[in-house]
C-alpha cells in the first residue's frame, strides 16, 4: 500500500536529505560521465566542493541540446546493461531526446507518480482512465505503473479514439483520468454531444500536464466534467511526469517532490539564481536516478517557487502555474508575450470556446500575430454561419464588433495588439491525446 509520509518531512531534515543525496549523485556522474567530469574540472571543482546546497549554482546548465549531443548513450551513469527501459522525445529537429531507467528508476519513476495521484485525489480501488499517450512518451507507462503502485484499476486506452474513449467512460465509470487539459476539453465536449452533463459524468478528479493552462481553463474543464482539476508536471529528462503536483483539496501550485528532484529558479537572460516568489526559469536536479541523472536541468519552464505556508502539512515547495516556456516567449514588437497570456484572455469571454491558435507571420520588418479562435456553440446560432466565414465580417455586424472587443482586451491586458479571427465551431486543429500545437510560425528564417 502507498504511504506518502515522505512529504512532511521537518524542513531541516529534508534540506540535509537533499544535500546528502545531492553530493552522492554528483560524485557519481564525475566518476561515471566524462561529461560531468568536463564541467566540474572547467569550473575548477570536484564534487568535494558542493558543500551546501547553494554551491550547486556554481555549476553550468545541462540542457536538452547537450542530450541531444550526446545520442543516444553518452550520458549514462551505469553499464547499458543496467538498463530496464529506454524513452525518447520527440525532437523538431535533429535526434530525439533519449532518456534511460534502470530497474531502480523505474521504481521512483512508480513511486513519484503514485504520490502524485494520491495528491490529486485517487485512491485504492478507483478506476482510473489513463488517456495519456503509450509508448516512447513517458506519460502513459509512467501514470499507468503510479495508479497500479496505489492500487487503482487502470484502464489503458492511450491518446486518441476520442469516440471509443467517450464509450468506455461511460460503460467502466472511472472516477479519475489523466491526460492533457486541451483534451480533457475535446472529451468534454463529445460527452456532451452524447447528451451527458455534469451530473451524468462519473469523473471525480482530472490530472492533467503536458501543456501549460490557465486557471480559466481548469475553471471551465471542472465546470464542464463536474470534477476537480489539478496539474501534475514534470519531464522526461528528469524522470517524466511526477515532479511535482497539485493537492486537489487546495489547488495552490504544484508540489515538488524535493527529496528526489531538487529545484532551483533562475533569470532566464542571466542565469543567476532568484529568491522564492520570484519568477524564472525553473532549473531541476535529479538526485536520485541511476541511469541518466541530470545536473541543473535547464527546464526552459517559466514559473516561480511559492513562498509561504500552506494548508496541508507538506513540508515541500510548490511550483507556480507554467506561464510559458522562455523558448516559447513572443517578442512582438518589443512587447515578451506567452501565449498562456492570450489564452487568459480569450476564456474571459463568454462568447468564445477554449480553441485558439496563434499565427505569426512577418510583415516587412515588424511580426504581425493573428489569434484564431472558434465562438462557442450558442454565440454560432445566435449570429449565423454567414458571419464566420473566410475574410473580414462586415463592419458593424456582431462578429465584427466582439472581433474588436476580443482585440482590445488583449490590447489593454497584454499589451500588444494582434488580429482576432473568429471562426466557426469545429475549424481549429482539436488535441488527439498528445500536445496541442497553440503557435504556427509563419515567419521566414532570418
Amino acid at each position: 500500500m502507498f504511504n506518502p509520509t515522505a512529504e512532511s518531512m521537518p524542513v531541516e531534515k529534508l534540506r540535509a536529505l537533499q544535500l546528502e543525496r545531492l553530493r552522492a549523485c554528483a560524485r557519481r556522474v564525475y566518476e561515471r560521465v566524462p561529461f560531468y567530469r568536463q564541467r566540474f574540472e572547467e569550473r575548477g571543482m570536484t564534487p568535494d566542493d558542493l558543500r551546501t546546497l547553494p554551491d550547486l549554482a556554481r555549476l553550468p546548465f545541462t540542457r536538452k541540446s547537450d542530450l541531444r549531443d550526446h545520442y543516444p548513450f553518452g550520458l549514462l551513469a551505469v553499464p547499458r546493461e543496467d538498463v530496464v527501459r529506454i524513452h525518447a522525445s520527440s525532437g523538431t529537429t535533429g535526434k530525439p531526446t533519449v532518456v534511460c531507467y534502470t530497474e531502480a528508476d523505474v521504481a521512483l519513476f512508480t513511486e513519484v507518480v503514485a504520490r502524485s495521484l494520491y495528491a490529486a485525489g485517487g485512491r485504492r480501488g478507483m478506476i482510473f482512465h489513463n488517456a495519456y499517450g503509450y509508448g516512447l512518451f513517458t506519460g502513459g507507462l509512467g501514470t499507468h505503473y503510479g495508479g497500479e503502485r496505489l492500487g487503482m484499476s487502470v484502464v489503458p486506452i492511450s491518446g486518441g479514439m476520442t469516440e471509443r474513449q467517450v464509450t468506455l467512460i461511460e460503460d467502466f465509470r472511472p472516477e479519475i483520468i489523466a491526460c492533457t487539459p486541451s483534451y480533457a476539453l475535446v472529451l468534454a465536449e463529445a460527452l456532451y454531444a452524447r447528451g451527458h452533463s455534469p451530473k451524468t459524468i462519473p469523473i471525480r478528479y482530472a490530472v492533467l500536464g503536458a501543456e501549460p493552462w490557465t486557471e480559466a481553463m481548469r475553471a471551465q474543464i471542472e465546470e464542464m466534467l463536474g470534477c476537480k482539476a489539478t496539474n501534475i508536471y514534470g519531464l522526461s529528462e528528469i524522470i517524466g511526469p511526477g515532479v511535482s503536483q497539485e493537492d486537489a483539496n487546495e489547488q495552490n501550485g504544484s508540489y515538488i517532490w524535493e527529496d528526489h528532484f531538487y529545484p532551483e529558479i533562475v533569470d532566464v537572460e542571466t542565469g543567476e539564481p532568484l529568491p522564492d516568489g520570484e519568477w524564472g526559469v525553473l532549473v531541476l536536479t535529479s538526485m536520485t536516478r541511476e541511469a541518466m541523472p541530470l545536473l541543473r536541468y535547464w527546464t526552459g519552464d517559466i514559473t516561480r517557487l511559492i513562498p509561504g505556508e500552506n494548508a496541508t502539512g507538506r513540508s515541500m515547495r510548490r511550483m507556480d502555474i507554467i506561464r510559458g516556456r522562455a523558448d516559447d516567449m513572443l517578442i512582438v514588437r518589443g512587447v515578451n508575450v506567452y501565449p498562456t497570456q492570450l489564452e487568459a484572455v480569450l476564456v474571459t469571454f463568454p462568447q468564445l470556446s477554449a480553441h485558439y491558435q496563434i499565427t505569426l507571420a512577418r510583415a516587412g520588418l515588424l511580426d504581425d500575430v493573428t489569434v484564431a479562435v472558434e465562438v462557442s456553440e450558442g454565440y454560432f446560432k445566435t449570429v449565423g454561419p454567414e458571419l464566420l466565414e473566410e475574410g473580414t465580417p462586415p463592419a458593424g455586424s456582431a462578429v465584427d464588433g466582439l472581433s474588436r472587443q476580443v482585440q482590445h482586451r488583449i490590447k489593454d491586458t497584454v499589451g500588444v495588439t494582434v488580429a482576432v479571427r473568429l471562426v466557426a465551431p469545429g475549424r481549429l486543429p482539436r488535441s488527439q491525446g498528445g500536445k496541442l500545437r497553440r503557435v504556427v510560425d509563419e515567419r521566414p528564417a532570418r
